[in-house]
């Protein structure tokens, strides 16, 4: 029998917010099922989850008093969570800019070219961000952090076959959203054979 978590109390959350430490401790220590379990259905991967779960615990033990209704304790977790995985696939994507900026040598862009590109990047993690977790996962170990085809579906533990096809209809559901914004994309993910 699987063991079910509840959110903290709204009591406990206003005594957290009242200064007490062990309320507080508490409220962390309760919440901690959620946001794992959150984390892992909005990241890329495990680690990213553990990640992006480290940060919001330390959010919410650092400013639950910033919480205005003790109600709303979960969307607002929810929502933290979000933006830490968010963040993290943009801090893969300018790892990425930065080292193609690098190689190309030839002068910097102008500010309008790196505040567009930033534009569109943001764009582009939110997108990878609404996807369904098995066609997120395999999109961004293979297209942002570049793994090899094998190492994707060994990772998944899935066939070459089966990653390529996840891949496959990661990319198209990714085309579509980010065409359904009205804005066209300057660089189309690309439709690579590596496997």
């Amino acid at each position: 029998m699987t063991q079910r978590f509840r959110w903290p109390d709204e009591r406990l959350i206003r005594a957290a917010q009242d200064g007490d430490v062990a309320s507080l401790t508490t409220v962390v220590t309760q919440s901690q099922p959620h946001v794992r379990k959150f984390a892992l259905s909005l990241c890329a991967s495990p680690q990213d989850a553990e990640d992006a779960a480290q940060e919001a615990l330390i959010i919410l033990y650092r400013k639950i008093g910033t919480l205005r209704a003790t109600g709303a304790l979960a969307s607002w977790m929810f929502r933290i969570v979000r933006n830490e995985c968010l963040r993290q696939v943009r801090l893969l994507v300018s790892r990425n800019d930065e080292a193609s900026a690098e190689a190309e040598a030839d002068g910097g862009p102008s500010a309008e070219d790196t505040v567009l590109h930033r534009l569109e990047a943001e764009r582009v993690a939110a997108a990878v961000s609404a996807l369904p977790r098995d066609l997120r996962q395999v999109l961004i170990m293979r297209d942002v952090q570049g793994l090899p085809g094998r190492t994707v579906a060994h990772a998944l533990g899935l066939s070459g076959a089966a990653m390529k096809s996840r891949l496959h209809r990661a990319r198209a559901a990714l085309r579509l959203s980010l065409a359904a914004t009205g804005q066209a994309i300057d660089r189309p993910v690309a439709e690579d054979s590596r496997g």
